[in-house]
């Protein structure tokens, strides 16, 4: 017997956290199962209309872990498994998990041409002598005081306006991404301010400034100044879009140096976006960029201490 839900579970917002919680109250000492659709479903339905990804797999993983999850099954959005009715959908839970609670939220939809609906499942769960459970929308209240329903949608739009403050309002935590240090032009060493450039499947937030930490494969954490842009100021340099991170080094080398123990590129990086710095502008100058930037840095350690103050009192995971 076990506790199942079912689900994208992009971002793991809160709203995906209550239900692991509730699966896990339902649950008890037996297993909970988050069956989780990655890709999205749409890249199948409506391969013209699939959302970014706010995460990967992986990542996503762990966090359902951390909820409360005891095990994470990746379903894949293959057509032969989409085209099942809800019958053969809800058949196919029976068959696989024989679980004796299913814990959803009130827009799940289930089988093809999304036929099933909670009203469908919980006749389905009644007939079967299974527990349904229907967990409430978790409302939370943004940095403007509008008070809104946690999505996955919803923090999507947040990041893409750069408002990482509310999305964290909504997530529970600072939005984030993962991705993998690449090589960049190396301008970053030039002007004093060294930058890992990073490649990502995920989100990119609006362009502008950031404070964040990295979290590096060594264990360790870093405070950030994260720039996203087009590099206005490089104006003869091909209009790219690009992340980078300065690290705030412990050890404040002279010189440009690689991260201990780490290669010079090709290493994953998770990036958590806490606060907007400012918007992204073009110089007059490279020394102008330099001195903006040396202003950017000395900004990052007073507004992550402020952002971490004001998360406490929310006590949510890392």
């Amino acid at each position: 017997m076990a506790a199942l839900t079912i689900g994208t579970f992009d971002g793991v917002h809160l709203g995906h956290q209550a239900l692991l919680h509730q699966a896990r109250a339902r649950a008890g000492s037996a297993p909970v199962h988050a069956l989780c659709f990655d890709p999205h479903p749409s890249i199948t339905l409506r391969p013209h209309a699939v959302p970014e990804r706010l995460m990967t797999f992986e990542r996503k993983r762990e966090l359902l872990l951390a909820c409360g999850a005891t095990h994470v099954h990746r379903l894949a959005p293959d057509p032969a498994f989409l085209s099942l009715s809800a019958h053969e959908f809800f058949a196919h839970l029976q068959r696989t998990f024989a679980p004796s609670a299913i814990v959803e939220g009130p827009d799940f939809q289930f089988g093809k041409g999304r036929e099933g609906n909670v009203h469908i499942l919980a006749q389905l769960c009644a007939q079967a002598g299974i527990a349904c459970d229907i967990v409430a929308p978790v409302e939370v209240t943004l940095t403007d005081s509008s008070i809104v329903r946690a999505s996955s949608s919803l923090v999507r739009w947040l990041v893409a306006q750069g408002r990482v403050a509310c999305a964290a309002h909504v997530l529970g935590r600072p939005a984030e991404l993962t991705g993998t240090v690449v090589r960049g032009d190396r301008l970053g060493r030039e002007l004093g301010f060294p930058t890992c450039n990073i490649d990502t499947p995920c989100l990119l937030p609006g362009d502008g400034v950031y404070a964040g930490l990295a979290h590096l494969p060594t264990g360790q954490s870093l405070p950030a100044a994260i720039n996203l842009s087009t590099r206005p100021t490089l104006a003869s340099k091909a209009p790219e879009r690009r992340l980078e991170a300065h690290l705030l080094r412990a050890d404040k080398p002279t010189t440009w140096s690689p991260l201990p123990n780490l290669p010079e590129y090709h290493w994953p990086i998770r990036l958590q976006f806490v606060a907007f710095v400012r918007e992204s502008v073009r110089m007059p100058g490279l020394p102008a960029l330099r001195e903006q930037i040396a202003r950017d840095v000395a900004r990052i350690p007073a507004l992550l201490r402020v952002a971490t103050s004001l998360a406490t009192s929310r006590e949510v995971p890392a």
